[in-house]
C-alpha cells in the first residue's frame, strides 16, 4: 500500500450487526485532502468512519488508515490508532461538568501529557486557532452551538491528528454558524491532516468545493456535485 495513502481501503465490506452494509469498497485518500463522503440516511456513511477509527471491526478486505493495519489490529493497539486520528460528532459529545479547558485537559492527560507548562502552552494555542481564545474558563451550556462545535474540533485537534474523521459536523448549527466550521476544516486540511467530511448539507459544496465520495446502494463511488440528490 502507498505510504502517501492516509487511508487505503482495498475491496473492504462493512457489517453493522452482521449486515452488510457496503461491499467491495477501495478507498484512498492521500495527505492534505479534504473529502466529502455523502449519502441517504442508512447508506453507510457513519458505519464507514466507525471502521477507520477501529469501532467496527474489519472482517473482509484490506485496509491502513495513518500506518495502522485495520484488519490485523489489536485491541491494546486501538488506543494509539486513535491517538493518530481526531474525530468530531454531530453532537459535540463534550464533557457537561467540566470548563472548555478541563475538557481538552481531560483529553490531554489520558494520551499521556504530564507537563503542566507544555498542556497549558497547548490549550491557549488550540483554543485560539479555532477562534475562542479567552473562552477556557466557559461552561459547555454557556457557549453556543457553534462554539460547542469548534471546542470539539479543538479536541479532536489537540494531539496534532493526521486524520480527521467529521461525522455531520455542522448537523446541527445554522447555516452562518456551519460556515465558521467548514472554514475551520478546510483550514486544518491546508495545514496537513486529511479531513474526510460526512454531511447531507449539499448546499457546502459551492462554497467549498473538494472530493466528493458517495455511499449508494451498498456501494462507495465518486461522486460529482451534480449527481448528489
Amino acid at each position: 500500500m502507498d505510504s502517501e495513502n492516509i487511508i487505503d481501503l482495498n475491496n473492504i465490506s462493512v457489517y453493522q450487526n452482521k449486515v452488510l452494509v457496503l461491499k467491495e469498497v477501495s478507498l484512498k485518500i492521500n495527505r492534505n485532502e479534504f473529502v466529502y463522503l455523502i449519502g441517504k440516511t442508512g447508506t453507510g456513511k457513519s458505519s464507514l468512519l466507525k471502521v477507520l477509527y477501529a469501532d467496527l471491526p474489519l472482517k473482509e478486505g484490506e485496509a491502513t488508515i495513518v500506518g495502522f493495519d485495520l484488519k490485523r489490529i489489536k485491541n491494546k493497539n486501538i488506543p494509539f490508532l486513535r491517538r493518530k486520528l481526531g474525530i468530531v460528532f454531530q453532537d459535540f459529545q463534550l464533557l457537561t461538568d467540566r470548563s472548555v479547558n478541563d475538557n481538552l485537559t481531560f483529553v490531554m492527560k489520558s494520551t499521556g501529557w504530564s507537563d503542566k507548562k507544555k498542556i497549558n502552552e497547548r490549550l491557549e494555542a488550540i483554543l485560539e486557532d479555532v477562534g475562542l481564545k479567552n473562552k477556557g474558563y466557559k461552561m459547555p451550556h454557556q457557549l453556543s452551538g457553534g462554539e460547542q462545535q469548534r471546542v470539539a474540533i479543538a479536541r479532536a485537534m489537540i494531539n496534532h491528528p493526521e486524520v480527521i474523521l467529521a461525522d455531520e459536523p455542522t448537523g446541527n448549527l445554522d447555516p452562518e454558524t456551519s460556515e465558521g466550521i467548514m472554514e475551520l476544516l478546510f483550514n486544518i486540511s491546508k495545514s496537513g491532516s486529511v479531513v474526510l467530511m460526512a454531511t447531507h448539507d449539499y448546499s457546502l459544496f459551492s462554497k467549498y468545493p473538494a472530493r466528493i465520495i458517495k455511499c449508494e446502494n451498498g456501494n462507495v463511488i465518486e461522486g460529482n456535485i451534480e449527481n448528489n440528490e
